[in-house]
């Protein structure tokens, strides 16, 4: 059975409800409403990012399509066999992932992409069914703390025993969880992640799963 999905007029969050709202009336064009996953729920391998951006997935309607991250992001699945086809930038580009899905902690823009802990909250009964729904999944990568948490969260973990670290592999209970800085143009303009230290992090989950069982 599929993990079921916010309704485009989710209000579980007031704030969240009131600056989609206002997105709407300035870009009325827009996707503007939560954004479902992208890819099978056969795959392997979950990316968890923390939420649609502005001129991202707010606008495109596809997660993590149409900013810096999104770039950064499917260039380093292309590079290592999770995508194919190519990115434009755009839902319509016709990229495929490949044994891979990627969904968000929060599934609603924030404003200034900081979500509260009570609408992480609100969200996060989507991402436990999303992983429930994933019967084959082995390998979650975690864009950042606080996807980090809120996967720790879902699984009915301690978020003490099981530290957020850039690059760090945490075995779970039959699932592993692999962190990473997220893919965000701060974090890159900042030197905290560069592209190849991004890209380190996909090669070495493409190595685990190809692992022989």
């Amino acid at each position: 059975m599929s993990a079921p999905v916010p309704p485009s007029d989710c209000s579980r969050c007031e704030r969240l409800a009131a600056f989609r709202e206002i997105n709407a009336q300035t870009h009325p064009d827009w996707h503007n409403a939560p954004v479902t996953s992208f890819g099978a729920e056969t795959a392997r391998l979950l990316i968890v990012g923390l939420a649609p951006g502005m001129k991202g997935a707010n606008r495109t309607g596809r997660p993590f399509t149409g900013d810096f991250a999104g770039g950064l992001l499917y260039a380093g699945l292309l590079r290592h066999g999770f995508a194919s086809g190519q990115y434009n930038a755009s839902p319509d580009d016709g990229l495929q992932l490949v044994d891979c899905r990627i969904t968000n902690a929060v599934r609603c823009l924030p404003p200034q992409n900081k979500p509260l802990g009570a609408e992480i909250t609100a969200c996060r009964d989507y991402l436990v069914a999303e992983i429930a729904a994933m019967v084959q999944l082995e390998t979650i990568l975690a864009l950042g703390r606080v996807a980090h948490e809120s996967v720790l969260t879902a699984l009915g973990r301690r978020r003490a025993q099981t530290p957020f670290g850039h690059g760090a592999v945490h075995a779970l209970d039959g699932l592993t969880l692999v962190d990473s800085y997220h893919c965000s143009r701060y974090n890159t303009q900042t030197r905290r992640l560069t592209p190849e230290m991004f890209y380190t992090v996909i090669a070495a989950l493409r190595a685990r799963l190809d692992q022989p069982i």
